[in-house]
């Protein structure tokens, strides 16, 4: 079936455009018309005004320059500005999730959407090699399949890995299958996790979405579902320190005032900080109590403190002996 002339030129005005104008970069009649030739296109210069006025009508933002050096035609706006753009790419240069090789082929996509011109300024291409990246291709099937299971309301079952001492993905429990009612995708500190709840063991679990092979849905209902009413991520994320759990607790501590800034930063402005003294301040959080807390905690030195409930309290010194006595 042939294609008519008058649409693939209309067509290709349309794309040249978009590809190689912008408010430093205006193309004249002529150079459109040289551009076509390019495509084996020949077009009178009436027609390519013609075909301008109804890219404009469509809803093209293309702006005339009538006078100066450089009279002619280019785009004003895009869908997507160049700001916006460079968020989107640093978003995936920053993801630990994406793969080298994917962030290259998104950041590839995200430049067309910036025309060749702007397509320069998103090309940093040396970060992504200095980024600690996944080497499992997998995700993106996970990806598609979590999704997937929640919008049929179905659960999935999937292998679950760690990394070994030779640097490799093992599976875990000898390779048996998880089984899980999925709810949300999160993402925090730069891994993207799966929250779902688990019927066997009565609780909301996360899991690295890059660390899951064999990710497939099954014929099963979710499970779940009141469990997750009223569920709030980011409270989630804030009581679980990396994303490990453990028991939840609200704890007190007692804080030097010039540490509230970390308090707040890490839970949020939501908390109430009471005074305690001229120096000091108390607040009341929920976390997971563990390890991975008790370690951000010991970052802050002696200016934050728990003060309760005595047993979180003693497991921390406990934790802090533990460790002072591998360096006796």
């Amino acid at each position: 079936m042939s294609v008519s002339t008058t649409k693939l030129r209309f067509l290709y005005i349309m794309k040249t455009l978009l590809e190689q104008t912008d408010e430093e970069h205006v193309m004249s009649a002529a150079d459109l018309e040289e551009a076509l030739r390019g495509y084996g296109l020949a077009a009178e210069r009436k027609s390519i005004y013609n075909d301008i006025e109804t890219l404009e009508a469509f809803g093209l933002d293309i702006v005339q320059v009538r006078g100066g050096k450089k009279p002619g035609y280019y785009i004003a706006s895009r869908e997507f500005e160049l700001p916006e753009l460079k968020l989107l790419v640093d978003a995936v240069q920053a993801s630990k999730f994406i793969t080298a090789r994917k962030s290259r082929d998104l950041i590839a996509k995200l430049e067309k959407l910036a025309g060749r011109n702007g397509a320069g300024q998103l090309q940093r291409d040396v970060f992504i090699a200095s980024r600690v990246k996944t080497e499992n291709e997998t995700i993106y099937y996970n990806v598609d399949q979590i999704h997937a299971a929640m919008l049929s309301d179905r659960r999935i079952r999937f292998q679950y890995t760690e990394w070994s001492t030779s640097k490799r993905l093992v599976v875990k429990r000898g390779g048996e299958f998880y089984e899980v009612s999925p709810w949300m995708l999160t993402w925090d500190d730069e891994n993207y996790y799966m929250i779902a709840y688990e019927e066997s063991s009565d609780l909301i679990k996360h899991y690295r979405v890059d660390k899951m092979k064999k990710t497939i849905i099954t014929d099963e209902p979710r499970q779940g579902r009141e469990r997750f009413a009223g569920f709030d991520p980011a409270s989630y994320t804030r009581k679980t320190f990396g994303m490990y759990g453990g028991r939840e607790e609200t704890v007190r501590l007692l804080c030097k005032n010039s540490a509230i800034g970390v308090i707040i930063d890490r839970f949020s402005r939501e908390i109430i900080v009471a005074p305690a003294d001229e120096t000091h301040s108390r607040v009341n959080v929920d976390v997971y109590v563990s390890p991975q807390f008790f370690g951000w905690l010991s970052g802050l030195g002696g200016d934050v403190i728990i003060e309760g409930p005595a047993s979180v309290r003693s497991e921390y010194r406990d934790f802090l002996q533990k460790i002072a006595k591998e360096y006796e």
